[in-house]
């Protein structure tokens, strides 16, 4: 799959997107990620890419014409019309079930607002979803992008050693994933849970599972509730006096 990132801050961008996973995965050749500079599409020699917003306020706001241009110039560049999104505090909150329906798509353009945000004339134009990664408030839409761009490249194929990579972390099945323990085997008293050490392959993957469950009840209830909901847990049968 292919993502774009249409920007203010470039190098922001291109620090974390040629770096760790998904800097090996790009130049594997298994995804590719391409960092877009919005002032490279504006219409005047100053380079301006915002003014005063209508109705008065404070801070400045991006104008439609670089943004719309960028995007279109990025469309061109791609095999299909790509998916574009705006990280926006209005939009749908991002998680791993977002994460996993992105990875099917073939291209991705992200757009990063910035100062008060994009005149919401062209959100309203080429927006196809707002997403947002909490609620909370940053200085630009970068570090949203790249959190998306990341979440969604471990799940495209062939960025991860394989599948196991992340089907068992935290949030993919709906739980919070497993402790994870490595050498010592005891560090201030505290030693490593013995079946770890056993070998035996299914009483570990069900130590594990009760593990990821017992955290999620107990450090994570909202999703706890939820997967117990859509996946009710056996009952134990009452023993014949």
């Amino acid at each position: 799959m292919r993502i774009n990132i249409a920007t203010l801050f470039p190098e922001m961008c291109e620090t974390v997107v040629n770096t760790s996973i998904i800097g090996r995965a790009k130049a594997a050749g298994k995804i590719d990620v391409q960092v877009f500079n919005i002032r490279d599409y504006t219409e005047n020699k100053h380079r301006n890419v915002d003014d005063t917003p209508y109705g008065g306020g404070h801070g400045m706001v991006m104008q439609t014409q670089p943004v719309y241009d960028c995007c279109k110039a990025i469309e061109a560049e791609c095999s299909s019309k790509p998916f574009v999104i705006f990280t926006t505090a209005a939009g749908r909150v991002f998680d791993q079930q977002l994460a996993i329906e992105l990875s099917k798509k073939e291209n991705i353009t992200i757009v990063c607002g910035h100062y008060e945000g994009i005149d919401e004339r062209v959100i309203e134009e080429i927006a196809d979803m707002e997403v947002s990664i909490g609620d909370f408030v940053l200085t630009g839409g970068e570090l949203p992008a790249l959190v998306i761009t990341d979440a969604v490249c471990r799940m495209c194929e062939g960025v991860l050693k394989s599948s196991e990579g992340f089907m068992e972390e935290s949030h993919y099945n709906g739980l919070l994933e497993h402790a994870q323990y490595t050498r010592p085997y005891e560090w201030k008293g505290r030693k490593v849970p013995d079946v770890l050490l056993s070998g035996h392959e299914k009483n570990i993957k069900e130590y594990r599972f009760n593990d990821s469950l017992q955290r999620t009840k107990v450090k994570r209830p909202d999703l706890y509730e939820k997967y117990i909901e859509h996946n009710p847990l056996p009952q134990k049968k009452a023993k014949k006096k």
